[in-house]
């Protein structure tokens, strides 16, 4: 049995940075992917390292190298999960578009609880 993540939003509208629409999900998308990167490029060093002072030889390893089926699973719920953090703005602002969640209907909805 798999469990899957509740997704959760941040509620209101998000900053924007840049006048050109789109820019900035592109960049939040471009900050994930950095950081992906940078988190797999510090892990393959440490397996090279790692590999290299036992004097193992890695290359052909991993060119004969078939994961199994729990492998491929785990390696499919980490790729999803990457990609709901790539996709993460651009699917708030789906919803929020979806329902009609604006800056302004937040602000009123701040202005109403501030009264009662």
């Amino acid at each position: 049995m798999t469990m899957r993540k509740l997704e959760r939003n941040a509620r209101g509208k998000r900053p924007q940075f840049y006048e050109t629409p789109g820019m900035d999900e592109a960049m939040s998308m471009i900050l994930v992917l950095a950081n992906e990167l940078s988190v797999v490029r510090d892990r393959l060093d440490t397996v090279e390292k790692v590999a290299a002072a036992k004097g193992i030889m890695l290359d052909a390893e991993i060119e004969a190298y078939e994961p199994d089926q729990a492998t491929l699973e785990a390696r499919e719920l980490r790729r999803q999960d990457f990609l709901a953090r790539l996709f993460y703005v651009a699917r708030k602002e789906a919803a929020e578009l979806a329902t009609q969640d604006t800056a302004e209907r937040y602000s009123k909805a701040l202005d109403d609880i501030a009264v009662n």
